[in-house]
C-alpha cells in the first residue's frame, strides 16, 4: 500500500475563507486507489513552512508520495516549486512535462504551470495545479507512473518496460 500526504497550498484555503476541493478530489483519488491518506494538511504559500513539512513528511514519516496542489503559478505568492526543489534530491522532469502534455490541449495556460517533481530518500514528491478540474485530468493519468516510480524508488531490481 503507497502511503501518501497532500498538501494544499492556499494562503484563502488557510485561513478558512475558500474550501479545499482540490485536496479533498485529491484524497478521493488516492482513496479510490487503495492508498493511504496518512497526512493532510492546508499551509499559506510560505516557502520555509513548505519545506519543513515537505522535509518532516518524507525524512520522519517516510511517506511514499507527497502530492502538493496550489502555488504551481506565475502569482508572486507561488512558491511550491521553489520549496520542492529545495529539499528533492533527484528532480524527474518527465513527470512535469507529461503534466503539460496532458493539460495543454484542455487548457493553454497549462504552459504557465511551474510545478516539479522529484525524490528525497525514498519519497515521490509530485507539484500539482490547485485546480479541481486540472486534477480531475490529470492524477488518473499519473497513477500508473506513480506506481512504478514509487517500485523503482523503493529499489524494485526489475527491468523497466520488459514483459
Amino acid at each position: 500500500m503507497i502511503k501518501v500526504g497532500i498538501l494544499t497550498l492556499s494562503d484563502k484555503g488557510f485561513k478558512g475563507e475558500r474550501e479545499d476541493k482540490t485536496g479533498e478530489l485529491l484524497k478521493n483519488l488516492v482513496e479510490k486507489e487503495g492508498w493511504l491518506v496518512s497526512k493532510y494538511l492546508i499551509l499559506p504559500d510560505e516557502k520555509e513552512k513548505i519545506v519543513e513539512v515537505l522535509t518532516s513528511w518524507a525524512d520522519k514519516e517516510k511517506l511514499d508520495l507527497i502530492v502538493t496542489n496550489g502555488g504551481t503559478g506565475v502569482y508572486p505568492r507561488d512558491v511550491t516549486p521553489e520549496a520542492t526543489k529545495e529539499i528533492i534530491e533527484k528532480e524527474i522532469p518527465g513527470i512535469p512535462e507529461f503534466i503539460r502534455y496532458i493539460s495543454y490541449p484542455l487548457t493553454p495556460m497549462a504552459a504557465l504551470t511551474r510545478g516539479i517533481a522529484g525524490v528525497r530518500g525514498t519519497t515521490l514528491i509530485i507539484n500539482l495545479p490547485g485546480s479541481p478540474k486540472a486534477i480531475s485530468e490529470i492524477f488518473p493519468n499519473l497513477i500508473p507512473i506513480i506506481k512504478h516510480a514509487v517500485e523503482k524508488i523503493k529499489g524494485d531490481p526489475s527491468e523497466c518496460a520488459r514483459n
